[in-house]
């Protein structure tokens, strides 16, 4: 483990820097997910071809604009970690989606979740999902990049650096990634490899991000070209 004895401090620390920055919660404290899952509850949207499920990164674009169709409907929700992605499904089947692309787990893995346990929620809502007859597209989580966390740091904790504790971070991305991976390939599920377009070496690319962890308009355009080649190879 990364710092040995700093190690519990740093677990404090990004938990805290995530709750400032992000409000990594549980779901049921989450107050991004209490205001969105209401609103869910009085859209009049009926039906959605495509739904786009995650957390911050999914919620920052709008899909309908950035894949220049209509029929996407964002049910992205800052701070939200794959226990929240499985409660709130009834407002995915409500709206009978030919597809879910689902990005998540960037969150659980900042606030020390294990690997396997991440995957195991994974597993559990892509399932759910499956056997609504809904086709799901499993992405892959986006490297943080090598510093974030870097000015709090800087104040707070000034032994500790940040490209050294991202790293730690983004190798168990890396675990996370291999699992998904691996998982759709055995049940034939389309995997958008989107790490690896957005990446620099262990790291997100700095030109495709604005703080470190959230991507700007090139970083969403990337991403908007893997989702077009996936709907193109589903036929939608």
């Amino acid at each position: 483990m990364i710092f040995n004895n700093n190690n519990l401090l740093l677990k404090y620390f990004f938990i805290l820097v995530s709750f400032l920055i992000q409000g990594i919660i549980m779901p049921q404290d989450n107050p991004n997910y209490k205001l969105q899952t209401e609103l869910y509850s009085i859209y009049k949207t009926k039906s959605a071809d495509i739904v786009m499920l995650g957390n911050s990164l999914t919620k920052s674009v709008d899909w309908n604009e950035l894949l220049g169709r209509e029929g996407v409907v964002n049910r992205g929700i800052p701070s939200d970690i794959l226990s929240g992605f499985k409660k709130r499904l009834d407002y995915i089947y409500k709206l009978n989606p030919k597809v879910v692309f689902i990005m998540g787990g960037i969150n659980d893995i900042y606030n020390w979740t294990s690997v396997d346990e991440i995957f195991n929620t994974y597993r559990e809502v892509v399932a759910s999902l499956m056997a609504r007859k809904i086709k799901v597209v499993i992405q892959s989580v986006i490297y943080a990049g090598e510093n974030w966390g870097e000015e709090w740091l800087k104040v707070n904790n000034p032994d500790v650096k940040p490209y050294d504790v991202n790293l730690g971070r983004n190798k168990e991305i890396d675990k996370l990634n291999t699992l998904l991976k691996n998982f759709a390939l055995s049940n034939k599920i389309l995997f958008l490899d989107v790490n690896s377009r957005l990446k620099s070496g262990n790291f997100l690319n700095k030109d495709y991000t604005y703080d470190g962890i959230h991507l700007n308009a090139r970083g969403y355009k990337i991403w908007g070209e893997e989702i077009e080649k996936a709907l193109k190879e589903l036929g939608l």
